[in-house]
């Protein structure tokens, strides 16, 4: 058995306002760039077998979720089971690891913020 983490990120720029000089009591226009580039990263580790598998996607998708399974399950090895803990995106259905016999899902579920403190249940 392998437990394997597994998270994604979006990277990308998008500008801010800056500061500029100007007279005291004028509002002056910046240019601001209104269109920007990123792209996601999809992660995931074994920190017992100290591997792990990524890929850099334009977007994100039920097809591209299962691409990352794939890379998951060609490096389990023989005769053992990938077991991936991953939170609840949109994209995280049950039905994504149905194609592979060597993986299975696990996932987390995140409850909003309380001021108890309870913020996290299996």
């Amino acid at each position: 058995m392998d437990v394997w983490f597994q998270d994604e990120a979006r990277f990308g720029q998008q500008n801010t306002t800056t500061r500029l000089w100007a007279e005291k009591g004028t509002r002056p226009r910046a240019v601001k760039q209104q269109q920007f580039e990123y792209a996601y990263l999809f992660g995931s580790v074994c920190p017992a077998r100290g591997i792990g598998e990524a890929m850099i996607v334009p977007w994100v998708n039920k097809e591209i979720m299962i691409e990352h399974l794939k890379q998951i399950s060609a490096v389990t090895e023989k005769g053992r089971h990938a077991f991936i803990i991953m939170d609840g995106a949109s994209w995280h259905t049950n039905d994504i690891a149905e194609p592979f016999s060597n993986v299975s899902i696990i996932k987390l579920r995140i409850r909003p913020m309380n001021p108890r403190g309870d913020i996290v249940s299996v």
